[in-house]
């Protein structure tokens, strides 16, 4: 995910850097210490909320169709007041996304929520979010990509469980609306295995997974997209790495930038502290004209393989058309030589 052009407009004040190095001091020693809280069962024709907390919506057909997909799941739909808000690339100002998802959490009406869709920006509303608040109401919240930041701050902050999965506006296919059955509404124990082969493949081609290292861990689930997370490095938003499964995706980017943000996992000390390690899709990844690339298996060779921790990728996760539902903070079984993981609590209280 192609976020440079962003990244680069955020300005570094010293002062506010000195002010802001205590504070995330003090959310690091109060986060060691937070329980996880698992949200509430999501009730049969319960009422699903809709908030758009990053990139604005070019199309109101995206709306219209995020409202029908979620009348056809069996619930209502509540719509954020500012969802077709706009400033410039954002879905309006922070304030106005960050009041959105405050007002859906603190609503007790509304039972879940549903993020629009990604792109960029959740990041600039994790200040504003009223943590003590949201984990006193804490409720299932669901997207992927950009949504990666609000997985980490809400986990980091508020110590509550979280859906990486189709945002509101995603290709609801078959495959997504039974993972969204049996994960809300029949509350299994999911397995997480790759989908067959195709009846016209003689081997699994498309749902190819490749082990890095043989070998089983479990541990807590964080991660998400590898450009977003990199991005909350140094801040009060990253959950706690000790013993975790790390899982990533990400989207059009070149290898040489895939190695730049592992290296930033590496020195920020993430994945030396990971008990397993599992990578999705990544779309568009291929090297870019130049002198040469290293390759993605090369990568990996270089960052992972070295941590002699099971480790696989290939996992139906990221910006593909069918993708797992992952359960964010909970326990999971990682079987590298498998391909799989596998849910070892329930998500939900």
């Amino acid at each position: 995910m192609n976020k440079r052009t962003f990244l680069k407009s955020v300005p570094l004040l010293s002062a506010g850097l000195l002010a802001g190095n205590s504070a995330q001091a003090a959310n690091r020693s109060s986060q060691t210490t937070l329980s996880l809280k698992k949200p509430s069962a999501l009730p049969r024709r319960g009422t699903i909320g809709v908030t758009s907390p990053s990139a604005a919506t070019a199309n109101q057909k995206d709306i219209i169709l995020a409202k029908q997909i979620i009348e056809a799941l069996g619930y209502k739909v509540k719509l954020a007041p500012n969802i077709m808000a706009r400033r410039g690339h954002l879905a309006g100002t922070d304030t106005q996304r960050a009041d959105d998802l405050n007002a859906l959490f603190s609503d007790s009406s509304v039972d879940a929520i549903f993020c629009l869709r990604g792109g960029s920006g959740a990041a600039r509303i994790l200040p504003l979010l009223d943590y003590a608040m949201i984990r006193a109401n804490a409720k299932p919240l669901m997207g992927y990509s950009d949504i990666t930041a609000l997985h980490n701050g809400l986990l980091a902050k508020a110590g509550i469980v979280s859906f990486h999965g189709p945002n509101a506006s995603s290709d609801w296919n078959p495959f997504h609306v039974k993972q969204f059955k049996q994960m809300f509404e029949q509350q299994t124990r999911m397995h997480f295995s790759n989908l067959p082969k195709a009846e016209d493949e003689l081997v699994n081609s498309q749902y190819l997974t490749q082990t890095i290292t043989s070998g089983k861990a479990t541990g807590q689930l964080v991660g998400g997209n590898l450009t977003v997370l990199t991005a909350l490095a140094g801040s009060a938003y990253l959950p706690e790495f000790d013993g975790a499964i790390l899982f990533l995706e990400d989207i059009d980017e070149a290898p040489y930038r895939i190695d730049r943000m592992l290296s930033t996992l590496k020195l920020m000390g993430a994945l030396d502290k990971i008990a397993g390690f599992v990578f999705g899709d990544c779309n568009d990844c291929s090297p870019e004209n130049g002198y040469g690339s290293l390759t993605l298996d090369e990568i990996f060779a270089d960052y992972i393989k070295p941590l002699a921790i099971p480790a696989y990728r290939g996992a139906m996760i990221g910006h593909i058309k069918r993708q797992f539902i992952l359960p964010v903070g909970t326990q999971i079984e990682l079987n590298a030589d498998a391909g799989t993981l596998t849910m070892k609590e329930n998500a939900f209280s």
